[in-house]
């Protein structure tokens, strides 16, 4: 069986930050470090970093006073920050870079007077950051359908922005809809859209076009990993989403000849050789690649984990 591997996949730039800065925080400060909700959405992840220290809890209520404190990648309401100078907890914020200027975007659409509108999956941890961040709040929308629920204070004055974890080609026809009731609607230029998740996305799109069937590595949480799923089944190929190499189901593979392998922005390489090892244990396998976009983005880390001293509240 051939077995394509998609390029890019795995870790971005603001997963890779997020893992790193847990790391360096119990390095520095010795364990525990406490992290608020998972640090991102992968279950090899939080367990590795739980086993050298890491606490994740759902609330800051479950941190004891002092205690080193890391948002996590989504990002975090304004409240749950003045929660935490409030109790003096020193934090580190792992809230990725592109989250946060999504943040910036809404409050300086918000600080026109302009009414903003949030193109998102309701619960999911950024959206829940993104919308205690702006003045005023926001306007959800998931689906077109949506569209024509939204009530605003002036329509001439409505902004638009979005989930990270959405691409340009998931966000178009909801952009499209908002533009056709709102015609004056201002919103991020299409190069403010998540590199990582149009880039993974764009990738499976070629996979599914020269495969019979696609995995997935990712957990079921991942918004984008389940994301890059749902494309290859929209290609009308048999597509599966897999935490572990041991969730892989043999009967998948019947009459498989090619098959496509790629991995949401929180999957770790590591699970990726996993299911090509368990693979090869129920068949034999040419490996190829597809070639793809590289990247090269990186982020600066918090100052607190590069300087000397401790964390701080501020």
């Amino acid at each position: 069986m051939r077995v394509i591997l998609a390029e890019p996949r795995g870790f971005c730039a603001g997963v890779e930050r997020a893992i790193q800065i847990v790391e360096l925080a119990l390095q520095k400060y010795g364990p525990p470090v406490y992290v608020r909700h998972e640090i991102v959405h992968n279950r090899r992840v939080v367990e590795e970093l739980r086993q050298k220290g890491a606490r994740f809890v759902d609330e800051l209520d479950e941190i004891p006073d002092g205690a080193i404190t890391v948002f996590s990648a989504h990002g975090v309401a304004e409240r749950v920050e003045r929660d935490a100078e409030r109790r003096h907890l020193p934090v580190i914020d792992a809230t990725c870079p592109l989250v946060a200027k999504v943040h910036t975007e809404g409050q300086r659409y918000a600080g026109k007077g302009l009414d903003v509108i949030l193109i998102g999956h309701d619960r999911h941890p950024e959206v829940e950051g993104t919308r205690g961040r702006i003045p005023g709040g926001v306007h959800l929308v998931s689906t077109v359908d949506d569209v024509a629920r939204v009530r605003v204070a002036d329509p001439a004055r409505v902004s638009y922005v979005t989930q990270t974890t959405l691409s340009v080609d998931d966000t178009r026809n909801i952009i499209a809809a908002l533009k056709a009731r709102f015609p004056a609607i201002v919103g991020p230029d299409i190069r403010d859209i998540c590199y990582a998740t149009q880039n993974r996305q764009h990738a499976v799109r070629l996979l599914a076009r020269q495969v019979d069937a696609l995995i997935i590595v990712g957990s079921q949480n991942s918004s984008n990993s389940n994301r890059l799923r749902e494309i290859g089944a929209e290609y009308g190929v048999p597509s599966y989403l897999v935490d572990t190499a041991d969730a892989i189901d043999p009967c998948w593979l019947d009459g498989v000849g090619t098959l496509g392998l790629s991995a949401g922005a929180s999957a770790p390489e590591a699970l990726v050789q996993e299911v090509i090892e368990r693979l090869r244990a129920i068949i034999p396998v040419e490996l190829e690649r597809l070639h793809g976009i590289e990247e090269n983005v990186r982020f600066k880390l918090p100052p607190a984990l590069i300087e000397p001293g401790r964390a701080t509240a501020d």
